[in-house]
């Protein structure tokens, strides 16, 4: 049986989102949060503390750390709220996340990164440690040493983003890649990368094959009903429903945000990735993009949507 996943997209999928796409929408099973940064404070920001807390059962908390012992508080601190898996962010390629060693940045060494795994997984009382990867850092190529290099540890499961750090999200996933990482690991692997249609999933059920969790972060935000295509609760498109999820988010949003300025930009944020799934709407669109009001948000939100 498939199973699906959010991605954590940064200032987008917070509780905020997912708590009305929950309402709205549905068919994911498992979400996860942006990422948390462990540092030498030993302490989360209130921001942060927001994305776990209350505990949340679908919810897996995502870490970022430049010291492993850093990491290793934060999943205790995570066990403790009563997360049973957190997840280790080898994934983020943004330049100032890179430069201070963390995300992808621990790709670039992997002596360095070997060693930082040596010491979280010497520690115990840890809760389940999952892993969101690349496949290399400056290429792919990498993609078979690093598979051999987690197969070493006691994943409980490796999500893998098939691109370099170098390719941030552009061109194609490289499913050659892939499959190299794939293949030295004996542990559950979940597919992350290029999931826009229902097609692309069966695509992916054949090629690389055997795969049944998928993580899908900007196709779910370009069409927030996918996950329900590809369960196969509906198959019509039903703008009005996402019209529902916005105006519903839109509310929200003005109960935790400081004024119709902040909710007006998060919303515009959003349009960018719903864009792809509305090309014949481009100019509309565009013109929501660059809306200054509310009131103008809202009457070309519904000349695109409650039809």
């Amino acid at each position: 049986m498939i199973r699906l996943s959010f991605a954590p997209m940064e200032g987008v999928t917070g509780p905020v989102f997912r708590r009305v796409f929950k309402e709205v929408f549905g068919g994911v099973d498992t979400f996860y949060t942006p990422f948390l940064s462990a540092n030498q404070n030993h302490s989360f920001k209130k921001r942060e503390k927001r994305e776990y807390l209350p505990y949340d059962p679908m919810l897996v908390p995502q870490v970022m750390a430049a010291d492993p012992l850093d990491f290793v508080w934060a999943a205790k601190l995570l066990k403790d709220a009563g997360y049973s898996e957190v997840n280790l962010n080898l994934g983020c390629p943004m330049a100032t996340v890179v430069s201070r060693k963390r995300g992808a940045g621990l790709l670039k060494d992997t002596e360095v990164l070997r060693r930082f795994l040596d010491a979280v997984f010497s520690q115990e009382g840890l809760p389940d440690i999952s892993v969101k990867t690349r496949t290399g850092f400056e290429t792919s190529e990498q993609a078979a040493q690093l598979g051999k290099l987690y197969a070493a540890f006691p994943f409980c499961e490796v999500v893998i983003h098939p691109r370099a750090r170098e390719e941030f999200y552009i061109g194609r996933a490289d499913i050659e890649a892939f499959k190299l990482m794939r293949a030295e690991l004996d542990c559950p692997v979940c597919y992350n990368g290029d999931i826009r249609t229902t097609g692309d999933i069966e695509r992916l059920k054949t090629d690389p094959g055997g795969v049944d969790h998928f993580m899908i972060g900007r196709g779910l935000l370009a069409d927030p009903a996918l996950a329900l295509k590809i369960k196969g609760v509906c198959e019509t498109e039903d703008r009005r429903r996402v019209y529902d999820f916005l105006n519903r988010l839109w509310d929200a949003y003005m109960g935790e945000l400081s004024g119709e300025r902040d909710v007006l930009f998060k919303m515009k944020e959003l349009w960018y990735y719903l864009e792809w799934h509305y090309p014949e709407e481009a100019e509309l669109i565009g013109r929501i993009r660059k809306s200054r009001s509310a009131a103008e948000y809202r009457s070309l939100t519904m000349q695109v949507l409650n039809r």
